[in-house]
């Protein structure tokens, strides 16, 4: 690893986290994913650590970090598998970071202790199976009926939402009348829902290319009651709020992305130096050795991308552009990384037995979700006045 200019409290995070990858994560990962089975041994050991309290204060049970310390967890487990590194990222950054950003104190401390302990999961419900980057298109409607919000309407592609300890998810929802549009007088806003509840059905888990242990599902609610003071924020700031939760979460996800990408660096190298042709280790091969090179320059830019995203955010700075930015590079970066780890393991590298092969399926999801690559490139263009 490079002089990344931590501070030893930061640097002894990314160790301990490095090592938990390595002892705990490592030894289970091909299993889970062969398996598509939810890795529930490893978040409690993630729990254990206090992982998913690191971005939240100590009075709602966290560990009074940051978002860059988070970074620097969901990177260290992503080298290992992305599956574990998006259950923590979208716990910290989807599940419980709405409640603490918009919620009423009373909201915080009724479902951020459970959350932070890793004893429960939240999920974030705003894709929906007509309004993926067109998040504004939302079609779910909640009516507000005898003190009691009756939602109605369909989510697709929800991360944490049919586990056994998924306690609740935010989505989003129109509560102005139908047909309303959003930039147009139309009002969308954000309602807790527990799990479970009457009314919602959390579907069969879908059938991935990548991610296999990371749990995902569509969601259908129908007439499902939640009292009135379930409503998260201000009312018809739920889109608004969550598009500045998905910001921050853009930095999360490129911290992912490194991690891949350095992940296929480290096994590229590995694999350079034990496997032989010719009478000598590839590695010795100025083809191979390049290759490696422009993928640890690639995994480098990407992750000063991230840091300074992080850094901004931190500093109360303006960050969207470096945010898009972040995730525009680094998803390139574990893409391009994963296909040139594939190659450099030859034949070996499609197979499911080696690392590089789970890295491959699972770095396609980076250009997609939590906003696509032409998402970012539209925000940056008008950041640019474009």
């Amino acid at each position: 690893m490079p002089d990344t200019g931590l501070s030893d409290e930061q640097e002894a995070l990314r160790r301990t986290v490095a090592e938990f990858a390595r002892e705990v994560v490592a030894p289970v990962a091909a299993r889970h994913d062969e398996e598509r089975s939810f890795p529930y041994e490893v978040v409690a050991g993630m729990a254990t650590m206090g992982l998913f309290g690191l971005p939240f204060p100590e009075e709602y049970g966290g560990m009074g970090g940051d978002l860059f310390s988070l970074c620097l967890a969901i990177e260290e487990l992503a080298r290992v598998d992305s599956s574990v590194a998006i259950t923590l990222e979208a716990g910290c950054g989807l599940g419980a970071m709405p409640i603490y950003r918009f919620g009423t104190e009373a909201q915080r401390r009724r479902w951020l202790p459970a959350l932070c302990a890793g004893e429960a999961l939240g999920a974030f419900g705003l894709t929906e199976p007509e309004a993926g980057s067109d998040a504004g298109g939302t079609r779910t409607s909640a009516q507000l009926v005898d003190g009691s919000w009756v939602v109605n309407g369909s989510k697709a592609f929800i991360t944490n939402s049919g586990t056994r300890i998924t306690s609740l998810v935010t989505v989003t929802a129109r509560t102005s009348p139908a047909g309303g549009d959003v930039t147009h007088g139309g009002e969308i806003s954000a309602i807790v829902i527990p799990v479970p509840s009457d009314g919602l059905e959390v579907g069969p888990a879908y059938s991935k290319v990548g991610w296999h242990a990371s749990d995902t599902h569509p969601l259908t609610l129908t007439d499902v009651r939640v009292p009135a003071d379930h409503l998260l924020g201000e009312r018809g700031r739920g889109y608004a709020n969550f598009l500045a939760i998905l910001a921050e979460g853009r930095i999360a996800i490129s911290a992912l992305a490194v991690g891949l990408a350095q992940g296929c660096v480290d096994e590229s190298i590995a694999y350079a130096r034990a496997r032989r042709a010719f009478g000598q280790p590839i590695a010795s091969h100025q083809a191979i050795a390049f290759t490696i090179a422009e993928m640890e320059a690639r995994t480098h830019v990407a992750r000063t991308a991230y840091y300074d995203a992080a850094a901004r955010a931190l500093a109360g700075r303006p960050f969207a552009k470096e945010a898009a930015i972040a995730k525009l590079v680094s998803s390139a970066a574990a893409v391009d990384n994963a296909r040139a780890a594939t190659q450099i393991h030859g034949g070996n590298g499609f197979m499911n037995e080696y690392p590089v092969a789970r890295h491959w399926r699972d770095s396609k999801i980076l250009e997609i979700g939590e906003g696509t690559s032409e998402i970012q490139k539209l925000l940056i263009a008008r950041h640019l006045g474009l």
